[in-house]
Protein backbone atom coordinates (compact mmCIF):
# COMPACT_ATOMS: atom_id res chain seq x y z
CA UNK A 1 0.00 0.00 0.00
CA UNK A 2 1.34 3.27 -0.58
CA UNK A 3 1.07 6.09 1.93
CA UNK A 4 1.76 10.08 1.74
CA UNK A 5 3.65 10.45 4.68
CA UNK A 6 6.48 12.77 6.21
CA UNK A 7 10.15 11.96 5.75
CA UNK A 8 12.66 13.32 7.99
CA UNK A 9 16.06 15.58 7.04
CA UNK A 10 18.44 17.80 8.33
CA UNK A 11 20.57 18.05 11.03
CA UNK A 12 19.89 17.23 15.03
CA UNK A 13 17.31 19.65 16.36
CA UNK A 14 16.80 20.99 13.06
CA UNK A 15 14.38 19.08 10.88
CA UNK A 16 13.15 19.80 7.75
CA UNK A 17 10.75 17.16 6.12
CA UNK A 18 9.84 15.76 2.58
CA UNK A 19 5.97 14.94 2.18
CA UNK A 20 6.53 11.58 0.03
CA UNK A 21 4.83 9.34 -1.42
CA UNK A 22 6.33 6.14 -0.37
CA UNK A 23 5.42 2.47 0.10
CA UNK A 24 3.91 1.32 3.62
CA UNK A 25 6.77 -1.25 4.54
CA UNK A 26 9.21 1.28 3.74
CA UNK A 27 11.30 3.03 6.62
CA UNK A 28 10.45 6.63 7.45
CA UNK A 29 13.91 7.86 5.49
CA UNK A 30 13.93 5.38 3.21
CA UNK A 31 13.28 4.15 -0.04
CA UNK A 32 10.21 6.29 -1.67
CA UNK A 33 8.49 6.99 -5.22
CA UNK A 34 8.12 10.18 -5.33
CA UNK A 35 8.64 13.56 -3.49
CA UNK A 36 5.59 15.62 -3.60
CA UNK A 37 6.39 18.66 -1.24
CA UNK A 38 8.42 19.71 1.74
CA UNK A 39 7.10 21.26 5.37
CA UNK A 40 9.53 23.03 7.29
CA UNK A 41 8.13 23.44 10.88
CA UNK A 42 11.01 26.34 12.10
CA UNK A 43 10.15 28.62 10.10
CA UNK A 44 6.98 30.72 11.56
CA UNK A 45 4.58 30.24 9.91
CA UNK A 46 5.73 26.41 9.05
CA UNK A 47 6.88 26.97 5.43
CA UNK A 48 5.13 24.13 3.15
CA UNK A 49 5.57 23.61 -0.80
CA UNK A 50 3.44 20.84 -2.53
CA UNK A 51 3.03 19.49 -6.27
CA UNK A 52 -0.74 19.31 -6.05
CA UNK A 53 -1.22 17.78 -8.84
CA UNK A 54 1.11 14.80 -7.99
CA UNK A 55 -0.92 14.98 -4.73
CA UNK A 56 -4.28 14.21 -6.51
CA UNK A 57 -2.64 11.52 -8.35
CA UNK A 58 -1.72 9.98 -5.31
CA UNK A 59 -4.78 10.04 -4.00
CA UNK A 60 -6.79 9.05 -6.98
CA UNK A 61 -5.09 5.99 -7.16
CA UNK A 62 -5.92 5.24 -3.41
CA UNK A 63 -2.75 6.29 -1.42
CA UNK A 64 -3.30 6.42 2.06
CA UNK A 65 -2.27 9.74 3.97
CA UNK A 66 -1.04 9.88 7.18
CA UNK A 67 -2.44 12.10 10.17
CA UNK A 68 0.27 14.33 9.75
CA UNK A 69 0.40 14.66 5.99
CA UNK A 70 -4.04 14.72 6.11
CA UNK A 71 -3.32 18.47 8.31
CA UNK A 72 -0.69 19.99 6.43
CA UNK A 73 -3.04 19.36 3.08
CA UNK A 74 -5.95 20.71 4.73
CA UNK A 75 -4.35 23.56 6.30
CA UNK A 76 -2.84 24.41 2.30
CA UNK A 77 -6.92 23.49 1.09
CA UNK A 78 -5.87 20.52 -0.54
CA UNK A 79 -8.96 18.78 -0.21
CA UNK A 80 -9.14 15.38 0.87
CA UNK A 81 -11.50 12.36 1.48
CA UNK A 82 -12.34 11.87 5.34
CA UNK A 83 -11.92 8.35 6.09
Amino acid sequence: MVKLRLARHGSKKRPFYRIVAADSECRRDGRFLEIVGTYNPLTDPAEVTLKEERVRYWMDQGAMLTHTVRSILQNKGVPTKSG
